[in-house]
């Protein structure tokens, strides 16, 4: 009888969770790609958000904007990651060194350009723009990403990013200018004015 009490809070958790959450997952694994520019990265902050969302499933309040927590739980990941690798000292990836110098070819692997088109986005951005995109500091990119491929509402951006929503407005207008500026004389070359 016991047991039986103990499973059920659990029961609820995991229906909630898939009822709620899964549906998301897609949309999470493009923000997260799009962040770390990485598949294995993507995947890795995919699994920490959801773990994460499982563990702490008790302080979402339900009938609230289920995709808009989980986002704001992988970019609090994200950044927590990103703040922990940039104080731990340089990695080496001796298969990275060890394919330069059996390839012979004189390029260093740090020169190699990598395609950051998820199979996802590959129909909706062409490689001018997610170049543009990628070449954004990831404050920059994140609204842009939001607001522009997402859909977020300023409101749910501010509490997302955790930013007052007139940051919001101004990263925005401010990126979206950058992008507009990297991306004028591809569109002089696709011949808009």
């Amino acid at each position: 009888m016991e047991e039986e009490q103990s499973t059920k809070p659990d029961r609820q958790k995991t229906e909630l969770f898939e009822r709620e959450f899964m549906p998301h997952l897609e949309a999470l694994y493009n923000f997260a790609f799009k962040l770390t520019f990485n598949e294995d990265d993507a995947k890795d902050l995919l699994q920490d958000t959801s773990m994460k969302a499982y563990r702490f499933i008790h302080s979402f309040a339900q009938g609230t904007n289920a995709k808009a927590w989980l986002f704001r739980i992988m970019k609090n990941s994200f950044i927590n990651d990103y703040r922990k690798k940039s104080k731990a000292p340089g990695m080496v990836d001796y298969q990275e060194v060890e394919a330069y110098y059996d390839s012979g070819k004189g390029t260093s692997p740090r020169d190699i350009t990598v395609d950051l088109r998820a199979e996802t986005v590959r129909d909706k951005l062409g490689d001018e723009v997610t170049l543009a995109l990628n070449s954004l500091t990831v404050d920059f990119r994140t609204v842009i990403i939001l607001c522009d491929l997402e859909g977020f509402k300023y409101d749910e951006m501010a509490k997302i990013l955790d930013i007052p929503i007139g940051t919001v407005r101004s990263r925005l207008h401010r990126a979206r200018n950058m992008l507009k500026a990297k991306l004028a004389a591809y569109a002089a070359q696709m011949g808009y004015k």
